[in-house]
């Protein structure tokens, strides 16, 4: 099993899979204390925005076995809670589980996936119990989310 080192996110590092911001710790432009447009989130247009809870718990070691990526909308992360790890790989219709890459997200951060991204979900660093909120167009699990299972000699072994 390949192994790799979950890396602080940055926006020079996460560019490629999309964008991210800080909601405990809002910099730049504001209007007072309201720090309008952050992350703008692309969705087919066909379905209303759909903010789900997801209650994630902490694997005995994290092991990416599985991954999602969806066609037709971006997908928002927010884990209230915990730092958690989030794991992706480039945007295509095929699966690349050789070019995961995982990287240490701060909790109160959100994360925007861009349309195509592999990913599965957030995996906690600190907590047994992690409550992350899940921003999709309603439906999308049923619509748009193909899944792929990847054999035992593609898994990869995520460390801190």
């Amino acid at each position: 099993m390949r192994k790799i080192k979950a890396k602080p996110i940055t926006v020079e590092n996460f560019k490629a899979f999309g964008s991210f911001t800080d909601f405990m710790n809002p910099e730049g432009y504001s209007l007072g204390d309201f720090f309008q447009d952050r992350l703008l989130m692309h969705s087919s247009g066909q379905m209303q925005l759909a903010f789900s809870p997801l209650l994630v718990r902490k694997p005995e070691k994290m092991v990416v076995d599985t991954a999602e990526y969806h066609n037709l909308t971006q997908e928002g992360v927010l884990c209230l809670d915990d730092d958690v790890v989030v794991h992706v790989a480039p945007a295509g219709k095929d699966p690349v589980p050789e070019l995961t890459e995982a990287f240490l997200v701060p909790k109160g951060t959100m994360v925007l996936l861009n349309t195509g991204v592999w990913h599965l979900s957030a995996i906690p660093v600190n907590k047994e119990l992690a409550h992350v909120m899940i921003a999709l167009p309603e439906r999308t699990y049923y619509n748009d989310c193909i899944v792929v299972n990847y054999p035992e000699e593609q898994w990869v072994e995520i460390e801190l």
